[in-house]
């Protein structure tokens, strides 16, 4: 089914940014996933080609294009290279976002345009030891103390920890106030005395991306770092969530199909009994299924894509987005890796690092579990009590 959302614009940006990851990011992914990060110079090549931050207004450095389809080509592509090293749909789609809706024009005209640049790395971090799905029980604290913040606690699982310029931290700024009147977004920037980067986790896959524990220890944060008002931190979470799992979803689905593609083409090639495997009627109704259902989401997430740049977009038609598309990649690499059979499991076949590398988005982005409670409550069902939503 051919797709139709996309005009001659969105191709030619799909052209640049496919032979930009050709060219600079597939030769070298290996190296980097031994590595355990990506150089610096590789954020700075992608601003310079307008390849992050599109949306990012010309008065602060950006292109000034508010149509997440541009989002979507970036997420899609690296997805397609099984590029999961660069970060960039985490800067584009999750964290800009944030200065866009909730910084002053002072701040703006200070992050923002390094931020398009690629000169400034950023990261987000809510998610602590002991607080993940259960937001507002944040317990890393911020107490204002004249024109700072003292900020105390420490986070785990941050993408880009240790490579980030920024973070916007997350943190409790009222203990007397209701759970969800308690947080605030602050950002830390690199160089705060007391901002300390943990070790960098050593995850089952993923490996070229660095993720990382921060500490903080009485980090003074200056008030003009505060992100927009002090206790709407977990209203800000929950506004910008939609868009975060959107971005998981599409991300998903490219990394469907290409495990779909790369299986078919070896389902032609590898033989079994003097005949191609995929001519077995096993191979070819497991094809056929995972074909339709790659087929018929692929409807469902363009969908929302353009539902979501007309501003229709709902928190529970996200939440669908990012269940049922990443529960099906993590059912179609399964499928694929059988398909494959022995080689399957070899790491230099790609549907072996696809494996190891899908798994977690089932987690990331608020788990599925917490996907399907948001969905039910949207039904307008009664429970026996509020269940706190994550990122």
């Amino acid at each position: 089914m051919k797709r139709s959302i996309f005009e001659e614009d969105h191709l030619l940006f799909r052209h640049s940014f496919r032979e930009f990851v050709a060219r600079e990011i597939t030769p070298f992914h290996a190296q980097w996933e031994k590595e355990g990060m990506v150089p610096r110079e590789l954020w700075r090549n992608a601003g310079k080609n307008g390849f992050l931050s599109m949306n990012v207004p010309e008065e602060y450095g950006g292109a000034g294009v508010r149509d997440f389809r541009y989002n979507m080509i970036v997420g899609e592509e690296l997805a397609r290279a099984g590029a999961s090293g660069p970060a960039f749909t985490l800067q584009t789609d999750i964290v800009t976002p944030y200065f866009l809706c909730f910084a002053n024009h002072d701040q703006k005209q200070r992050w923002l345009r390094p931020i398009a640049a690629g000169e400034c790395i950023t990261a987000i971090a809510m998610t602590e030891p002991n607080a993940g799905s259960d937001l507002a029980n944040i317990q890393t604290t911020a107490v204002k103390d004249g024109d700072h913040y003292v900020l105390n606690g420490a986070k785990t699982f941050i993408t880009n920890g240790i490579l980030n310029d920024l973070v916007i931290v997350a943190a409790r700024t009222n203990r007397a106030a209701r759970a969800h009147d308690r947080l605030s977004l602050l950002v830390v920037e690199r160089g705060m005395t007391g901002y300390e980067r943990g070790r960098k986790l050593q995850k089952i896959g993923m490996h070229a991306q660095d993720t990382a524990e921060l500490f903080f220890h009485d980090v003074r944060v200056p008030c003009e770092n505060l992100l927009g008002e002090e206790g709407k931190g977990f209203r800000y979470l929950m506004q910008q969530l939609p868009q975060e799992r959107l971005s998981i979803a599409f991300s998903a689905q490219a990394g469907a199909e290409a495990a779909f593609e790369w299986t078919l083409d070896y389902c032609r090639q590898r033989k079994a009994f003097g005949r191609p495997i995929g001519s077995f009627q096993n191979s070819r109704f497991k094809l056929a299924e995972m074909k339709t259902e790659i087929a018929i989401n692929r409807v469902f997430i363009d969908r929302c894509v353009m539902e979501h740049n007309s501003g229709l977009l709902t928190a529970e038609d996200a939440c669908m987005a990012k269940w049922w598309t990443t529960d099906m990649q993590k059912r179609v690499v399964d499928t694929c890796v059988q398909l494959h059979g022995g080689y399957g499991y070899m790491q230099e076949y790609p549907i072996a690092k696809a494996f190891i590398d899908t798994r977690v988005a089932t987690i990331y982005g608020g788990t599925n579990e917490i996907m399907k409670e948001v969905i039910g409550r949207g039904l307008g069902i009664e429970t026996d009590r509020e269940t706190n939503e994550s990122g």
